[in-house]
């Protein structure tokens, strides 16, 4: 990068940080904020505070550890900001939920507990941060973030520690935060943005949100459309399954129609011959032959089912539950399909389009590599709930900068 491109870089993130930041109002609040997005855009080093102020040219530690750790700035201003901004920029095809571990080695930062990850996949002592990112196959960023309080940190609990109370004290953890559970955080996430004027084409999850029919049941009542990955073991009727009332006994009530049979699982729907697997190719592929980009491609079973569970059948209580598809993506040679998800998309939508919204949250993934390896989204050393905070939506801010820079083709990104 010449001389010129790092000052019109410098110019961009000054003008940048007096928009994101500008409910920032106290005095040098900004400057800071400017700061610690240059300190997480600079390649190759740890991103906690200590090692980039000391290669941040007029920057003190302290001025920059008390603006992130214990300065009273509000993140849903500049949380808003960045989601307009992502919103205007990438036009989402969706918006994509999903947590990821971020590993600890103490027990004193906020939320830490031994707990699974993903990111370890195993049992291990971590945080948990959930996150609504705005997604297509070419963009995405995350705008939106909460921190999972494990039970051991909810004094109502019966699984809370002895020392629960200290705990949350020095963490400067507020009585009213409670254990939610993620997908519940993912719901109060979305509301959230709606509130802010943003609605999602489709919204996209793993089975770890998929599978809570809460979470599916809230998505309809809100209007907003899903395609999310469920397990296996949960349960459906085939679409053309017609409840039926037993034999009237000729005194009281009539019966009420009902399923005679216990829905089967996915799996035994999908297995038991719902439909062969059809070959769908949806996208290029990272990797290429011959100069060429190999093309994405598996095989899938699509079958209409109205899903079935105890939380659905009694939402819909005297009535059949909304039809919806059931995806199964099943490769030859398996014996059984490997992946499956639910949408209440029309009946109408192609198949190759299902696949490739279906196959679209691996950008959420993408995302998360990229905010941990290149911005520092787990350097973070500091021990307090409003410190987290502060930290993931500067990295946010950091995040949306350099996709704005990508985008804009008369810009160029950070050496």
């Amino acid at each position: 990068m010449d001389v010129a491109e790092a000052d019109r870089l410098r110019d961009d993130l000054a003008e940048f940080a007096s928009d994101v930041f500008a409910s920032l109002t106290r005095a040098g609040w900004q400057d800071r904020a400017a700061a610690y997005l240059q300190g997480l855009m600079i390649d190759g080093r740890r991103k906690s505070i200590q090692p980039m102020a000391a290669r941040l040219q007029g920057v003190h530690e302290q001025a920059l550890n008390h603006f992130v750790t214990n300065s009273p700035w509000q993140v849903e201003p500049v949380r808003r900001r960045i989601a307009a901004l992502a919103d205007q920029a990438i036009v989402p095809t969706a918006w994509a939920i999903d947590d990821t571990g971020l590993l600890k080695c103490g027990t004193a930062s906020p939320c830490v507990a031994r707990q699974y990850t993903g990111t370890a996949g195993k049992v291990t002592n971590c945080q948990i941060a959930v996150s609504v990112s705005m997604v297509t196959d070419t963009a995405s960023c995350p705008v939106d973030w909460r921190l999972f309080l494990p039970e051991s940190w909810d004094p109502a609990s019966p699984k809370a520690t002895s020392d629960v109370h200290n705990r949350r004290r020095r963490a400067g953890i507020s009585d009213d935060v409670t254990h939610r559970e993620k997908w519940r955080l993912a719901l109060d996430m979305i509301d959230e943005l709606l509130r802010w004027g943003h609605r999602p084409p489709l919204i996209v999850a793993d089975c770890g949100y998929g599978d809570a029919a809460e979470f599916r049941l809230a998505l309809t009542e809100r209007g907003l459309p899903h395609l999310v990955q469920v397990s296996g073991r949960l349960t459906a009727y085939p679409a053309s399954t017609i409840r039926t009332a037993g034999d009237y006994a000729g005194v009281g009530s009539y019966p009420t129609p009902r399923y005679q049979q216990p829905a089967p699982t996915l799996t035994e729907l999908i297995t038991t011959g719902t439909g062969k697997a059809r070959r769908v190719t949806w996208r290029p592929g990272s990797r290429s032959r011959g100069g060429r980009p190999l093309l994405m491609s598996s095989h899938f079973v699509f079958t209409r089912v109205r899903p079935a569970g105890r939380t659905l059948l009694s939402a819909h209580r005297g009535e059949d539950p909304p039809e919806a598809w059931l995806i199964a993506e099943w490769p030859p040679g398996n014996p059984e399909p490997i992946k499956y998800w639910l949408s209440d998309l029309p009946a109408r939508t192609a198949r190759r389009t299902l696949i490739r919204w279906a196959k679209l949250r691996w950008r959420i993934e993408h995302d998360y590599r990229e905010v941990k390896t290149g911005l520092g989204l787990d350097h973070y050393e500091g021990r307090t709930w409003q410190g987290w905070h502060h930290h993931v939506t500067l990295v946010s801010a950091a995040h949306i900068f350099l996709t704005l820079q990508r985008l804009d083709p008369k810009t160029h990104a950070p050496e």
